[in-house]
């Protein structure tokens, strides 16, 4: 990710603010965006995050989901604003039918405080071991506790070197758990090195993974990354989402059109109707959104 080249008090740069339908297919009633954020312009920023983001209010990343083509939207807490969820909240009661969140609490949260996130929408709890302001994994056997209460799921913003310490407690959870971006993997490494091999065995083995970050991964017009994206849906057609990323915070790289991230499916699902139960069946069922 490309964030170690910049300090936390620099902008990074705005979304394409024309994002467009993909061209390569169509997409089917009931798609859901299975990543997106949302940043407060007044929000308080967590003193010990990694970048410093412009602002993305929820009218425009509902503009996004309707330019292109997308039914349903998930909202993850974005990592610079640490355990303040409010800005989620608001957006999610706002669009209770149409929106779900992934929240990041403090592990000693209240029992009062959970039950307010699920009556919001929320349906699971993101760790991060990637960006400044997030939750560790030391707090990965309260949060399934916590998610397996609740009938939440787990979400990680990690890669193979911090999982592969915690493969045991992974192996052993009773929720269900999402892994972000395809495991944040190194492209220029293949398909054959130990740690690819590592985030394709948790796929395998149950993990749920999004296809999504592409901009991240590779170089336009990512080409690198359709090896690993096929070999995840090999590995678990039902349990691989798709995931916009948008509005692409703490990326300073070529900044991506959410259209062409969408058109990827071309290539890295090339089966229309598996490709359609990606963007629905999968994602549905996982956010408990109704089919349309």
């Amino acid at each position: 990710m490309d964030l170690t080249s910049r300090g936390k008090q620099e902008v990074s740069p705005h979304p394409d603010l024309a994002p467009r339908r993909p061209s390569r297919f169509a997409v089917p009633p009931g798609a859901v965006d299975t990543h997106a954020h949302v940043v407060g312009a007044r929000a308080a920023m967590a003193e010990d995050r990694s970048y410093t983001p412009p602002p993305a209010s929820p009218e425009a990343y509902l503009r996004m989901l309707a330019a292109t083509g997308m039914t349903f939207g998930v909202l993850v807490q974005v990592s610079v604003h640490g355990l303040d969820n409010s800005l989620l909240l608001q957006t999610l009661r706002a669009h209770p039918a149409r929106l779900r969140g992934i929240a990041v609490i403090d592990p000693a949260a209240s029992d009062e405080s959970i039950a307010e996130l699920a009556d919001s929408g929320i349906a699971g709890l993101r760790m991060n071991t990637i960006t400044g302001a997030g939750i560790g994994l030391r707090h990965l056997p309260r949060y399934a506790e916590i998610c397996a209460a609740m009938g939440w799921h787990l979400q990680f913003l990690a890669n193979a070197e911090s999982l592969r310490p915690a493969a045991g407690q992974l192996a052993a959870l009773s929720v269900p758990y999402v892994i972000d971006h395809m495991g944040d993997f190194d492209a220029s490494a293949g398909t054959s090195s130990p740690d690819w091999k590592f985030i394709l065995g948790l796929v395998r083995d149950g993990a749920w993974v999004k296809l999504s970050g592409a901009y991240r991964l590779a170089e336009p017009p990512y080409a690198a990354t359709v090896p690993f994206a096929r070999s995840l849906v090999d590995a678990a057609p039902d349990r691989c989402l798709y995931g916009s990323d948008w509005p692409h915070t703490g990326f300073w790289g070529p900044m991506p059109n959410d259209g062409d991230l969408l058109d990827l499916l071309a290539d890295w699902v090339p089966d229309d109707l598996l490709r359609r139960s990606i963007l629905t069946t999968n994602a549905q069922r996982l956010y408990g959104f109704t089919k349309e």
